[in-house]
């Protein structure tokens, strides 16, 4: 027999609890070895649920004050913020843009979805009263359809990367995992500043080019009045070349665009080395610019659903305009008939015999 088999049962039993005492007993014993230090000359320095210092200073939660407190140290960062150890209105900042901006702010992308689905589903599409006859108006030339479409492609880029940076963490690690999104995460930030720049100088020229035409007047009011015809079948609003919704989406573009563009500025030249002369404390006004550009991109966003929607499936007729540069005749006397009156005056109205060849010397309608 071995030997834990012939040691009698009632030493085995002495032996557990005399186990099970000694650990009691260092369980108590071991944390007060501190005292012990003291005992050896030892200070022990602590610090009271007040802030107050017991036993003298603390030197390292003295440090740490001073350093929230705005004192400067060394660090590693060379040129705007070198030495600033700690950005309190960082914590903030983040708690703001990951909180209630992340959180709540993409619900109006789903809700104007939501909006068009059911609007579509009540009122369907703006069929043409009459039919095609055949006739054509020229609406855009190619430099301004090669214009439109670059900024919609680059809007749409901005527009999935930006919303992958702000809503990624939540929505694409479950199905692109923690590498995967990294991955995405890291192109989309190079993808959003190089197209950024390219869109920039997209929306500084439809503001030059486009301005003109886009001056509000008393024909816009009654537009907005009739609520562009888009809630009744009945007889359509004036308008000329451009409707009044067709303004307030270029005024959207010239201004909140144009915040946007230099939001977006702000935020990325410090990383490029560009100094901006208006910035004078560039992490604050960098985190000031972060929030300004999430607001207004996803409302931006938003509302591009519904310019979207009428330029497509909405309104039978609009997309060739911006595709081919040629409308119908029949399209531009029901929506833009101010506009098409000129067109006939000026002999643009081209014959379905004639095709689109051009404009100078076309047939004209009298229709």
């Amino acid at each position: 027999m071995s030997a834990a088999r012939r040691m009698d049962p009632k030493r085995r039993r002495r032996i557990g609890l005399w186990s099970l005492a000694l650990v009691l007993g260092l369980s108590f014993v071991l944390p007060l070895g501190s005292y012990g230090l003291h005992w050896l000359g030892q200070t022990a320095v602590a610090q009271d649920i007040t802030g107050g210092i017991v036993g003298g200073e603390n030197p390292r939660s003295n440090f740490w004050n001073a350093v929230n407190h705005g004192a400067q140290g060394y660090s590693a960062v060379k040129g705007e913020g070198a030495n600033v150890l700690v950005v309190r209105s960082a914590a903030e900042w983040q708690q703001f843009r990951q909180g209630t901006i992340a959180k709540y702010l993409p619900w109006a992308v789903v809700v104007m979805a939501v909006l068009i689905l059911l609007f579509h589903l009540i009122f369907g599409k703006q069929k043409l009263d009459q039919p095609l006859s055949g006739r054509k108006v020229p609406r855009w030339g190619w430099f301004n359809r090669l214009l439109h479409w670059t900024t919609a492609v680059t809007f749409i880029a901005l527009a999935i990367t930006g919303l992958s940076m702000l809503i990624g963490r939540e929505l694409l690690i479950p199905l692109l995992g923690k590498e995967g999104f990294a991955m995405w995460a890291q192109a989309s930030i190079q993808v959003h500043n190089v197209v950024g720049l390219v869109f920039a100088v997209c929306i500084a020229l439809m503001v030059v080019l486009w301005v003109w035409h886009n001056i509000p007047n008393k024909v816009d009011v009654a537009w907005l009045k009739a609520g562009g015809g888009l809630f009744s079948k009945n007889a359509h609003p004036s308008a000329g070349r451009f409707n009044a919704g067709e303004k307030i989406w270029f005024w959207l573009l010239a201004t909140g665009g144009v915040v946007v563009v230099l939001s977006g500025l702000v935020m990325v030249s410090p990383n490029y080395g560009i100094e901006l002369a208006f910035l004078n404390d560039v992490r604050a006004q960098m985190q000031q610019a972060n929030v300004v550009h999430a607001i207004l991109s996803v409302l931006w966003t938003a509302l591009a659903l519904g310019h979207i929607y009428i330029g497509t499936a909405g309104t039978e007729g609009a997309f060739e305009g911006m595709s081919t540069g040629y409308v119908s005749e029949e399209w531009a006397r029901q929506h833009h008939d101010l506009w098409f009156e000129k067109m006939v005056e000026k002999g643009k109205v081209v014959e379905p015999s004639r095709g689109q060849e051009g404009v100078s010397g076309q047939t004209v309608s009298s229709h």
